[in-house]
């Protein structure tokens, strides 16, 4: 592995609470854990951000390749589900990916280069999570 290049720095602020309140790059988020565990729900909790930190960075991925295929679409879905383990701490043990595309003019082969360059070479969240998660993917053209 090569030497850090970049710091990314997140400050995360509570007020006596089980919410914070986190600053990332200049943007406000909540975090927050469902009633059930203490919390009021009005925020995502730590684990699900971590499924959108994967849906986000496949996804900017996938959508550069594309436009740089020249392989025009209408929208690109991601939807990404996460099974937790039983036990402390819960972990996500299989990650499953499915990628919606609508397209006028489809290029199965296209698409399909553009998810597999993403998660093989170029999405760092997969690279990171594969560690630890199964994650399979599906790819559903006009669906």
């Amino acid at each position: 592995m090569s030497n850090p290049t970049h710091k990314h720095t997140t400050v995360l602020d509570s007020h006596g609470s089980i919410q914070f309140d986190a600053l990332l790059g200049g943007h406000a988020l909540r975090l927050d854990a469902d009633p059930e565990f203490g919390g009021m729900g009005t925020g995502p909790g730590p684990k699900s951000l971590l499924l959108v930190a994967l849906g986000g960075c496949t996804g900017m991925d996938v959508v550069s390749l594309l436009h740089k295929m020249r392989m025009p679409f209408d929208t690109l879905r991601i939807e990404v589900e996460g099974t937790l383990i039983d036990e402390h701490p819960k972990v996500y043990s299989q990650i499953e990916l499915t990628y919606r595309i609508h397209s006028a003019e489809p290029d199965v082969e296209k698409i399909q280069k553009a998810v597999s360059l993403s998660l093989e070479r170029y999405c760092g969240v997969y690279a990171m999570l594969s560690q630890v998660a199964r994650i399979e993917h599906q790819i559903l053209i006009n669906p």
